[in-house]
């Protein structure tokens, strides 16, 4: 069992990325596709007047400013445009994808944040209705009941509240706690970077291997920006019995490959 984290970021190459998976499939192999689609939304946030907001906590983990108008927006586009395009990408090369986001069936379910504490111009303040989580339950019997009935699942956020409520949660982690959930071996994280790299953004600075007990140390002295967080999913991940985390690179060919070849950063 392998779930591949897809980046949203600019330059993602979706399609090498839906043929991977193609091949793997033919190949037997069980995989779960889980992904973002932060590029797109920025772009249609933009062009609806209602420009992306994005916040630091104290710790230095950057997550976007969710309100109503926000999320209806983070929707149409992850649960719309990116997924139903993936699904398409996937059933034309013969691969029987179900696009779900984390709201359908209860998929991805947790706790939403009723305060957020964040940090502007060197000061620590209180954010609240802010719409966002952490998934702290799948629904295995859905994505199991799939998988076995020969579908490969696209999965993307938002996730859904104990109070019934839609809340966006971060895509990396939501990958990592499905990785533990399904027992899986390999979780790939995939964006518009090699993998970790020690003097970002030199590529040629690429950290290859990484302990386990290294991820804290090195997230603070080398991630940069949205990095960190992926090595925290990376932690959970590891932490809950995933063998290996890959961080690899979407762009370009045989990504999902490569990175099963340990082209990236292999951490565990």
């Amino acid at each position: 069992m392998i779930v591949i984290k897809i980046g949203g970021s600019e330059g993602i190459d979706y399609e090498a990325v839906c043929g991977d998976v193609a091949q793997l499939v033919r190949e037997g192999q069980r995989v779960v596709l889980v992904h973002g689609g932060s590029h797109l939304t920025n772009q249609v946030a933009l062009a609806l007047g209602h420009p992306p907001q994005f916040v630091t906590s104290p710790s230095g983990y950057t997550s976007r400013l969710t309100d109503r108008a926000t999320l209806e927006i983070f929707e149409m586009v992850y649960c719309g445009q990116v997924n139903k395009n993936i699904v398409e990408r996937l059933q034309r090369r013969g691969v029987n994808a179900v696009g779900l986001s984390g709201l359908d069936g209860r998929l991805w379910q947790g706790s939403r944040k009723a305060v957020i504490k964040v940090v502007e111009n060197g000061r620590t303040r209180l954010i609240r209705d802010n719409l966002t989580g952490r998934v702290e339950q799948v629904n295995t019997a859905l994505l199991t009941g799939l998988l076995h009935n020969g579908f490969v699942p696209v999965l993307t956020p938002p996730a859904i509240s104990y109070d019934g409520e839609a809340m966006n949660v971060d895509g990396d982690r939501a990958a990592a706690a499905t990785a533990v959930a399904l027992g899986a071996t390999e979780l790939l994280i995939l964006s518009n970077v090699p993998g970790l790299l020690r003097h970002f953004p030199d590529e040629s600075s690429l950290i290859r291997q990484l302990a386990a007990d290294e991820i804290e140390s090195v997230a603070q002295s080398h991630a940069q920006g949205r990095m960190r967080i992926k090595l925290l999913g990376a932690q959970e991940a590891l932490q809950g019995g995933v063998r290996h985390v890959i961080l690899g690179d979407a762009r370009g060919e045989r990504p999902v490959l490569r990175a099963l070849d340990g082209v990236g950063t292999v951490i565990g």
